[in-house]
């Protein structure tokens, strides 16, 4: 075979954005020599790597492959240029962080720091639901991960830099916020809205529930805390979400906490990444950044209606 590393670049860029079109904006050529380049490399490999239906690419088994080694090679090739870099004292690359959606709360407030220490990098942030960053930890598709509940199949380099208190909410105006040292009985004939199946928020839920035989009525199932909130506050019931979402308060938008036996639940924030993966550089520093500053970030924010 004869790729380039260009035209490897050009094929990662086609299988992360799934558009011929977009591999070309991110390589910064025309679409046609995009499609005359990634005909040339179909030719070089012998198979086809991908086809378009609905003008949508999607890869062959030849292409998957052939896309997770661009991908290994690229990642190689820009551990190496940081180290370079790092020998001339200068600090630039791309940082790559997938992050679950309750994070949204606090990491962009902690990259943003970073970077001011570091103005010469570029950070990629991606904040998706526990499935997708989960998928994309298996696919090594980013530096480091954050999530409260990391997949226990996976061989991990697992860190623990900050708690994720989960929170009983109700509507600001529900008479159960009057009340104090409420029973997990006494929410036994509430609806109940709540995450996702698969959720880090709802497998900590399920499983303080099933410890205290505790079956929820679920009424609605959502995957936005945003959405969740608002369902809550309309009155369309009661909800466990992690105390970040709350922005520390223990009222919020129509929202408040609850005073439940057994609440809140522990949980925590990990910072994951592949065991056998080497760190950049960048991605070292930032998770010393992380893990030294989470705390500080933390109370920045007011955290603190759960210590009263």
């Amino acid at each position: 075979m004869n790729i380039t590393y260009r035209q490897l670049k050009l094929f990662q860029a086609l299988a992360e954005s799934g558009s011929v079109t977009s591999a070309a904006k991110a390589m910064h050529v025309t679409q046609p020599t995009a499609s005359m380049q990634l005909r040339e490399i179909t030719h070089s490999v012998g198979v086809p790597l991908y086809e378009v239906i609905s003008r949508k690419v999607h890869l062959t088994d030849a292409g998957m492959e052939l896309a997770r080694t661009a991908r290994r090679i690229s990642d190689e090739w820009d551990l190496f240029q940081q180290r370079i870099d790092a020998m001339k004292g200068l600090t630039r690359g791309k940082l790559r962080v997938a992050v679950v959606s309750t994070a949204k709360y606090f990491v962009p407030r902690l990259v943003g720091s970073f970077c001011k220490g570091h103005p010469g990098i570029d950070v990629s942030l991606e904040v998706l639901n526990r499935d997708g960053v989960v998928r994309r930890l298996r696919e090594n598709m980013d530096d480091i991960y954050i999530m409260s509940m990391p997949p226990p199949d996976m061989d991990l380099m697992d860190e623990i830099f900050m708690g994720n208190p989960l929170v009983a909410v109700a509507a600001s105006s529900d008479p159960l916020t009057k009340r104090k040292n409420l029973r997990l009985q006494d929410l036994a004939k509430q609806r109940f809205i709540l995450r996702e199946p698969g959720s880090g928020t709802r497998m900590a839920m399920e499983k303080h529930f099933r410890r205290k035989r505790f079956r929820p009525d679920v009424r609605l199932e959502m995957g936005s805390n945003e959405a969740i909130k608002e369902a809550v506050a309309g009155g369309l019931g009661l909800s466990v979400i992690s105390n970040h979402a709350l922005h520390g308060h223990a009222k919020e938008h129509g929202v408040a906490i609850l005073d439940v036996e057994g609440f809140p639940i522990a949980s925590s924030w990990h910072l994951v990444y592949p065991k056998a993966k080497r760190l950049s550089p960048i991605a070292s520093a930032f998770k010393n950044h992380l893990m030294n500053n989470a705390a500080s970030v933390v109370r920045g924010k007011m955290w603190k209606t759960l210590g009263k």
